[in-house]
């Protein structure tokens, strides 16, 4: 069980996708973070323009540690960019400050899916942490009430993934529209900022195929989808 052969082939299509969108995000940043915007806008600066523009002033706009760390907490209403994205006049860091915005945007329109995602944070981190354990542990020693309590915990972990995807498709849209709107950057610009943010939206579809991936495998061994735990 725990060298299960299978287990791999199973979670091939997922890692595949999941190495191939890190790829594609990291080429994409990393080429078009070397192409400065006509305007000369740092990440900051786009996200700040941006935010004013759609009378959100009172969203704070903050540092954070780490690689493409960027993120938005509706708790504090405060909008982090990591060094690379907030201090960078480059297409690369607009696109992704604005995506962020976007988030920052979506909590103050009351975009349904966002709080939801929210509501989710605690179950999704349960999940993450035990899902897997109590599926294994359910299938090795404790039968299969203990597996299906495993099975629901996972559960969460894909609900929420699947709640993300058109929270982070949206906050993209919402970005793309609006950098042109408020004239943030070109046309022509905007074709470099697509490519970093369809790369990075891959990361989300990715991490999904691969928890769904993750789930099939558990219950075939469990005899619920063909298999057999032998």
């Amino acid at each position: 069980m725990m060298f299960d052969p299978m287990y791999f082939i199973f979670l091939l299509p997922g890692l595949a996708l999941s190495l191939w969108a890190s790829f594609r995000t990291k080429s994409a940043f990393n080429k078009y973070s070397k192409v400065r915007s006509a305007r000369g806008l740092t990440g900051a600066e786009a996200a700040r323009e941006m935010l004013d523009r759609e009378g959100l002033h009172d969203v704070k706009i903050t540092r954070s540690h780490g690689f493409l760390s960027d993120h938005y907490n509706p708790a504090t209403k405060s909008l982090g960019l990591s060094e690379s994205v907030y201090q960078s006049n480059s297409i690369a860091a607009i696109g992704v400050a604005t995506h962020e915005a976007g988030h920052a945007i979506q909590h103050a329109r009351e975009y349904k899916p966002l709080w939801l995602r929210s509501m989710l944070v605690p179950t999704a981190n349960i999940g993450s942490s035990l899902g897997y354990i109590v599926m294994l542990v359910g299938l090795m020693f404790a039968g299969m009430q203990v597996f299906m309590i495993g099975v629901a915990l996972f559960s969460m972990v894909i609900v929420f993934q699947l709640v993300t995807l058109p929270v982070e498709f949206d906050a993209t849209a919402r970005a793309k529209k609006l950098v042109l709107a408020y004239g943030i950057i070109t046309s022509h610009e905007r074709e470099g900022m697509d490519r970093v943010l369809n790369a990075a939206a891959l990361t989300y579809v990715a991490a999904a195929v691969s928890s769904l991936l993750t789930l099939m495998y558990f219950l075939m061994r469990a005899g619920l989808l063909g298999g057999r735990d032998d």
